[in-house]
């Protein structure tokens, strides 16, 4: 296991360093800079801001500087944020971003594992094509037109929920049914597909020629290897969802880590969009870690090498 941990924290280094490279020249060769929107600044202005945030350096000197700050966990400072450290954006706003993040995720599996195995165990039947039907809509349907609607529902039409925001329990409902929508639907269709495959295997075949009960054989021996593949979509899933639903935190106005991030990008703040996009990558590769270790903590079989 230790020579395992060591392999995989090399390669999440070497990870790091290439997507905080590639983020780096492809945002340094975007035409026009941070202080490009801020058309009414006189040129002598604009060449002090260059020359405060190094912005006239050579690129070499720029991403050596840069590397020299990511070693000492430090992000530079916000072009737009005045007087704030990319360091201080991502604290303030990653932990609504995972709070909400996490609630989702855990909605979403609260209700996906169970219509799952109802559509495995119902296959066929009405139960199956009901459950299909609904995940095939979630699928299909993005995020931004669930959260519109609701919000045309139960905010404008009926208001019982409050339409931005995360000031009550009740204002965490519409964005977390809004985000959940594509991983419900989709864990849904990864447990009922994976499920079919197992039932059909010869473990199950002796398990039902023992005389077990049918909710043990499902959920005692099936369902613990077909969560295997949910596993492998759930981190990527996860990740996503705790370092913050741009589009979800956008509509209700959500001052999370996922609008700090569509901020940024709208006024150019190199430094916000790099830190933030090498923190979204290393709460992913770690999310991946995590998966491959919980791997061969239900399937025995699996040797972590």
């Amino acid at each position: 296991m230790a020579k395992y941990v060591a392999k995989r924290v090399a390669f999440m280094l070497v990870a790091l360093w290439i997507i905080a490279t590639l983020t780096f020249f492809m945002m340094h060769a975007v035409p026009g800079g941070p202080f490009t929107s801020d058309r009414n600044l006189p040129p002598a202005v604009e060449a002090a801001l260059q020359q405060k945030y190094h912005l006239n350096d050579p690129i070499l000197v720029q991403y050596g500087n840069y590397m020299l700050g990511l070693l000492r966990l430090d992000l530079g400072p916000s072009f737009k944020y005045e007087g704030m450290q990319v360091n201080e954006l991502i604290a303030s706003g990653f932990p609504l971003s995972a709070q909400l993040g996490a609630l989702t995720v855990g909605f979403a599996l609260l209700i996906a594992l169970p219509l799952g195995v109802i559509a495995a165990v119902r296959h066929g039947r009405w139960q199956d094509l009901v459950t299909m039907v609904l995940a095939t809509i979630g699928v299909a349907l993005p995020s931004f037109v669930i959260a519109t609607l609701l919000i045309y529902v139960f905010s404008l039409k009926l208001e019982v929920l409050p339409a931005f925001g995360l000031d009550s329990p009740e204002a965490y409902i519409m964005p977390i049914i809004a985000g959940c929508g594509f991983a419900l639907a989709f864990i849904t269709r990864l447990v009922r597909a994976s499920l079919l495959d197992e039932m059909g295997r010869d473990y199950i075949r002796t398990a039902k020629a023992k005389g077990l009960h049918p909710a043990a054989i499902v959920l005692r021996h099936g369902l613990r290897n077909a969560l295997i593949p949910v596993l492998a979509v759930l981190g990527p899933i996860l990740a996503g969802l705790i370092t913050g639903s741009f589009v979800i935190e956008k509509i209700f106005a959500i001052p999370g880590l996922g609008q700090h991030y569509v901020n940024s990008i709208s006024n150019r703040d190199y430094t916000a969009i790099m830190g933030v996009t090498v923190f979204y990558a290393a709460i992913l590769i770690a999310m991946m870690f995590l998966v491959d270790i919980l791997y061969s903590m239900i399937d025995p079989r699996i040797r972590l090498k």
